[in-house]
């Protein structure tokens, strides 16, 4: 099984509606749970422990149906009562790999679940997911079983009116707004030069790694974090949810073909 996310948006869809859809590759023998959490008042000044750390908890958290593993606090994907739903993809960058990612802060899991208790939009997750990276940042093993699993995150975002792809490297992101057509993300950096939200002082950052020049072109957020090549799974994932939503009746029964294919590798 692959990781991939996916949404597709009108005119794709039939009746108006938003379509989004997720396949998870954990480890085969980690332990799966499907959770529901009621809407809980907290009151002020509570602390919140995630996976490895604690933080402030928020006076109010929304109701949440997870698919998260035993082990962590966080979840790979889930909606909320809003409406709200959210899916993560591991990224490997130009970044990873240092002593750094071991860190035990925030999980990208842990941000799923923490953008769906807490905001009543995509928009507002997103503004969730990027102030607690700004904050607390995010590391530490993302499996019990294989200590060298670390990874930045990826995010894609819906509700019922729009959907946003947020992709961080460390406390650094970009953030690409869609509001029709379909979008999917693979285990890649796929936002270019549509950049709709950014970090403070991204291109700064990418000037002081050595990874962009302007004086050679508009910047390129995965060119510049990701290793300019966007994996297979994506470019076949992409065009199959072209295909099947040229026709603007995509449906939950395409939904699930998606997540079935095999030969987009998006099944793999």
């Amino acid at each position: 099984m692959s990781c991939d996310t996916f949404v597709v948006l009108p005119p794709g869809t039939s009746n108006g509606t938003i379509v989004f859809g997720k396949n998870s590759d954990r480890p085969g023998d980690e332990v799966q749970e499907v959770v529901y959490l009621v809407r809980a008042s907290h009151g002020k000044g509570k602390k919140l422990q995630c996976t490895y750390i604690e933080i402030d908890q928020a006076e109010e958290t929304h109701a949440v149906i997870l698919s998260k593993p035993s082990w962590m606090w966080g979840a790979e994907m889930g909606a909320n009562e809003h409406g709200v739903v959210i899916g993560n993809e591991a990224l490997f960058t130009r970044l990873s790999g240092t002593t750094d990612d071991s860190m035990e802060r925030l999980l990208g899991m842990d941000l799923v679940r923490l953008g769906l208790e807490r905001a009543k939009t995509a928009r507002e997750a997103l503004d969730v997911i990027v102030a607690l990276l700004a904050e607390h940042g995010q590391g530490g093993r993302c499996s019990d079983t294989q200590d060298n699993l670390m990874y930045h995150n990826g995010f894609l975002i819906a509700d019922r009116t729009e959907a946003w792809v947020l992709e961080s490297v460390g406390k650094l992101w970009a953030a690409e707004n869609i509001k029709s057509g379909c979008r999917n993300i693979s285990n890649c950096l796929s936002i270019g030069t549509k950049i709709d939200l950014c970090s403070e002082g991204l291109k700064d950052a990418a000037k002081q790694h050595g990874f962009w020049d302007e004086s050679k072109g508009e910047f390129n957020f995965a060119l510049a974090f990701g290793d300019g090549q966007l994996i297979r799974r994506f470019t076949c994932g992409k065009k199959l949810l072209e295909d099947l939503s040229a026709s603007g009746s995509f449906n939950a029964k395409d939904m699930i073909s998606v997540l079935r294919d095999e030969e987009s590798g998006m099944d793999s």
